[in-house]
């Protein structure tokens, strides 16, 4: 068994889906499939429930699990050990982010714990809220990125930037010209296609709502999409409006492809995250400064 066949299987747990889980760890879904295939085989063990075009874990794959996840830990533990001791001249550091932030708000803070770092190897994971917290608690990644807050006792968040929600129509929508609204509008006069459950974004939205006393249940969602990009696609092809970060919006309000709706949604913040009781390694120490003197 190899640290390699530990990474797919833990990946594909994950999604529970061989597909996503080769494109996160880039290779092919053939490669994936030898891999948990050949663990099957060597061991006369089944890992996964094969159900239409899904996997389930089995039980045994369960405890398993468990057991992968803990000695890719230790092996990163190791290796980040190991690259303290030379000065941070080689090694790992995984990191989890949110689309938004990781499109828009990371890179420059990335590139420059590269710039002094040239050999420590930054694997980034991007996915919404809910799995950048998992990333942290299962021990996956050593460093999370967030929008917004999320309640977990075991996590420790700090604050590394402010960001600003946007409503955006298409120009012939009828909130494109600028008269204001209300939140009881939101629910009233318009569909929505929004950021799937999980994602901050969309938390960030139904929690302003109901602090408007408004049920974020009543907005007439017809469409939800995993990433900002499909929300911003279709907002600017259809009659529905979209929420996004300003970071996000303001470049197709420029380009005359999307308006900004005359409402104002509540400030939101971008958190840093890291485990309380797990080793915070230099690597990561550095790169949480970096972002936190970005703010």
């Amino acid at each position: 068994m190899t640290f390699e066949q530990l990474r797919i299987f833990v990946a594909v747990a994950q999604r529970e889906h061989l597909t996503r889980a080769a494109e996160i760890i880039n290779l092919t879904p053939s490669a994936v499939s030898a891999a948990i295939k050949n663990l099957e085989t060597y061991y006369g063990v089944e890992l996964f429930h094969r159900v239409g075009r899904r996997i389930e874990l089995t039980a045994t794959g369960r405890i398993f699990l468990d057991e992968a996840r803990a000695t890719l830990a230790r092996a990163r533990a190791a290796e980040l050990t190991l690259a303290e001791l030379g000065g941070l001249q080689r090694g790992t550091l995984n990191v989890a982010a949110s689309q938004t932030i990781a499109s828009y708000w990371l890179p420059p803070v990335l590139m420059r714990f590269h710039d002094q770092y040239p050999r420590i190897e930054i694997n980034l994971a991007i996915g919404n809220t809910r799995n950048v917290s998992d990333a942290i608690l299962n021990g996956s990644s050593d460093l999370g990125f967030i929008e917004g807050e999320i309640d977990e006792p075991a996590l420790l968040m700090r604050e590394i930037a402010k960001d600003a929600l946007m409503v955006i129509v298409a120009p012939n929508h009828d909130w494109a010209k600028g008269q204001p609204l209300t939140f009881a509008d939101l629910v009233t006069q318009t569909s929505w296609v929004l950021r799937e459950t999980g994602s901050g974004t969309r938390s960030e939205f139904e929690s302003a709502l109901r602090r408007a006393g408004v049920s974020p249940a009543d907005l007439n969602i017809v469409m939800t999409f995993p990433s900002n990009e499909s929300v911003i696609s279709a907002a600017a092809a259809g009659n529905a409006a979209a929420v996004v970060s300003s970071s996000v919006a303001l470049p197709f309000i420029e380009q005359g492809r999307l308006c900004a709706a005359n409402i104002t949604l509540p400030e939101r913040s971008f958190m840093m995250l890291h485990h309380k009781e797990r080793h915070h390694s230099r690597a990561a120490s550095v790169l949480g400064d970096i972002a936190l003197s970005k703010n």
